[in-house]
């Protein structure tokens, strides 16, 4: 297997521990440590790699991978200390199962993630509302991120979100820069995200995010 690929996937959290913030005076809190179970199911529903674009050739994570690369997508790694601690992403029911491709050219990629929440999809967007910039610290490294939803998009779900992501990080010489640009769907328990990520200013590749994410939907939705 790739481990090169599996590499990219989760580094942006081992360069920047990651977080989301609101207003009044913030608490501190240890994020939980806990992980969901494992879901085989939801593995049959992500996309085959050929339906990535032909730039970001992908493969699907193992459970432990999979696992890193969702905290990554959250923001906050376990046992992270969060600031306000009602911004701590939820943890889901089950999995997460994850598929990611990479642009080694562009050092981004492009990220599939399902997962079983018994909580509907307007219950993470309350909570984003409310966190849009936290502060979250891990093993030394204190990062500041900042959420910003976008128009939802307009495909056959339950309810669909979209959000842009900063994660600004203080580790390494002159910190990093983390850009996160995600599309959200919820059928039934299944909640789909699917998220570019790129380090620096650079574009996101806004049409190859759209094209996964209506793939995904779609499968999701047939079963």
């Amino acid at each position: 297997m790739p481990v090169r690929v599996i590499g990219v996937a989760v580094l942006g959290c081992v360069l920047a521990a990651c977080g989301n913030s609101v207003s009044g005076q913030p608490v501190a809190a240890r994020g939980p440590v806990t992980t969901a179970k494992p879901d085989s199911g939801l593995a049959k529903l992500l996309p085959n790699a050929s339906a990535f674009p032909s730039n970001y050739p992908a493969i699907t994570l193992p459970a432990d991978a999979a696992g890193q690369a969702a905290h990554d997508l959250d923001g906050v790694l376990p046992g992270s200390l969060v600031e306000p601690s009602a911004c701590t992403p939820p943890t889901p029911g089950a999995g997460p199962a994850i598929s990611v491709g990479t642009d080694d050219e562009t050092r981004s990629t492009l990220t599939v993630e399902l997962v079983r929440t018994d909580q509907p999809l307007s219950t993470l967007r309350d909570q984003l509302q409310r966190c849009g910039t936290m502060q979250v610290s891990h093993g030394g490294t204190t990062a500041t991120v900042t959420t910003e939803l976008d128009p939802p998009p307009p495909l056959d779900a339950d309810d669909t979100l979209a959000l842009r992501r900063t994660v600004k990080s203080e580790s390494g010489a002159g910190g990093t820069t983390r850009r996160m640009q995600s599309l959200l769907g919820q059928i039934g328990d299944v909640r789909i995200n699917v998220t570019y990520m790129t380090f620096g200013d650079g574009k996101a590749d806004a049409e190859s995010l759209d094209s996964l994410f209506t793939t995904t939907v779609s499968k999701v939705r047939k079963g």
